[in-house]
């Protein structure tokens, strides 16, 4: 690998791609420390300091979504995380809206109508998310005061149209970003600015966990590891569906008759179910923040937080257990969707392909139906068992389930998703080039 990265430097056009790739990202991290205007830095890391329970794991998983950012709520705390959203949404009501699923069979000019619209989505989606994340953050400092750590609100209508603005143009500085990285660099732009985003935190984590103990951070780079080649496993991991071509006569020549194959994945839905999963376990954290505390709805919302707590008591049991079923149940939701809008049994029909002893049609549509839950199951209860990992391995180690690892779950599948899409990038441009790919 380090030979055939060595290699790839020595090439001018793929040298300026890397080089072009880390440029950006340096940019994209230098922005990530230019805060937004009206912020008071000494409450906001003593907030980040002393949260704990339920809202301390809101803040923590979104600081993570937005790689750090959030801690410093720079102009990039939003990250691109409001595009991603909107994705996962105009994909969902993609097979639901009839105008939609027909603007996804009409090619390229279809999917860019899509795209955007996804851009404009992102809009009222990163506005919405940013009084959000600010409402949680001025609620859990204020303690019932009026200071605020985030000058925000109806009382200061310049700075609060200031920090809609630095936000969510943040966001789409950083999907300009990512393009560039896409057109002219090594990767997908945008997960490359996640995976930094999420990477640039793993050295203060480490350095946390070695001042407390020796022994116990070499457990959590010895469980990391492990983890980690766990995930590259069942990553890579497919079942291959044997395909056969019909042969056909155009003129004189005769076209089709080979034997290919579809491989459909264990782990097809990536760490999309992760954030699905956290996401609704923390909103009652979120929603019992935001309203007033003399609300009833603050006292039951609070309720819900404290009861799926993160500590080792019954609560705890329960906690982990609604996290694994979350986990599973969205992997089976959102690969059902994906693998729907697919159509694979249409296109082979299509294009004269079929399952050999399985009718094309409905028959094949039931039976690669049938094939993928299977295999989904052994993705999901893995994702779900990498979910629940961190706080097992802080009960191992005695350590808090923030820095059992390196990095959290989502984290995890993040990095090493981006790692292995990259690298197989790079092999393509090497194979183009007679050179050793990366993975032999």
């Amino acid at each position: 690998m380090l030979d055939s990265l060595r290699q790839s430097l020595r090439l001018p056009d793929l040298r300026r791609r890397i080089l072009f790739t880390i440029g950006i990202l340096a940019i994209y991290r230098f922005a990530a420390h230019v805060p937004v205007p009206g912020v008071d830095k000494a409450a906001l890391t003593q907030l980040f300091a002393g949260t704990e329970g339920a809202v301390g794991r809101a803040l923590s998983f979104l600081d993570l979504l937005s790689g750090g950012a959030l801690e410093r709520f720079s102009v990039m705390t939003l990250g691109v995380y409001p595009y991603i959203t909107a994705s996962i949404i105009m994909q969902l009501l993609t097979p639901l809206v009839p105008a939609l699923e027909e603007l996804s069979k009409e090619g390229e000019a279809g999917r860019n109508k899509i795209n955007m619209w996804t851009y404009w989505l992102t809009i009222p989606l990163a506005l919405v998310q940013a009084i959000a994340q600010i409402a949680l953050v001025n609620s859990q400092a204020t303690g019932g005061t009026t200071s605020q750590v985030i000058s925000f609100g109806a009382g200061q209508p310049l700075n609060t149209i200031a920090v809609l603005v630095a936000l969510t143009a943040g966001t789409y500085f950083g999907l300009w970003l990512g393009e560039r990285i896409t057109e002219k660099g090594i990767g997908n732009g945008v997960s490359i600015l996640i995976f930094a985003g999420i990477v640039s935190g793993m050295p203060r984590r480490m350095y946390d966990v070695f001042s407390q103990s020796v022994l116990a951070f070499i457990a959590v780079i010895i469980l990391t590891v492990a983890t980690v080649f766990l995930i590259v496993i069942v990553q890579e991991g497919h079942r291959r569906i044997a395909v056969q071509y019909g042969r056909q006569m155009r003129g004189q020549r005769v076209y089709g008759g080979q034997t290919t194959y579809i491989p459909l994945r264990v782990n097809s839905t990536g760490m999309i179910p992760l954030i699905f999963a956290n996401s609704l376990l923390i909103f009652p954290a979120v929603i019992g923040g935001v309203l007033s505390t003399n609300s009833p709805l603050d006292s039951v919302a609070n309720r819900i937080g404290s009861f799926l707590s993160v500590n080792f008591d019954p609560s705890a049991s329960l906690y982990f257990l609604v996290y694994f079923v979350l986990v599973i149940v969205f992997t089976f939701f959102y690969t059902d969707v994906v693998f729907r809008q697919q159509n694979l049994h249409e296109t082979l029909q299509r294009n004269g392909g079929f399952v050999p002893g399985i009718r094309p049609g409905k028959r094949t549509e039931d039976y690669l139906t049938g094939i993928m839950h299977r295999i989904t199951l052994v993705g999901a209860i893995f994702l779900g068992m990498v979910a629940v990992l961190p706080f097992f391995a802080g009960k191992l180690t005695g350590l808090s389930a923030n820095t059992a690892m390196v990095m959290d779950a989502t984290g995890l599948l993040i990095v090493v998703g981006v790692v292995i899409d990259t690298i197989k990038q790079l092999e393509a441009q090497l194979t183009m080039r007679h050179y050793e790919g990366f993975i032999r």
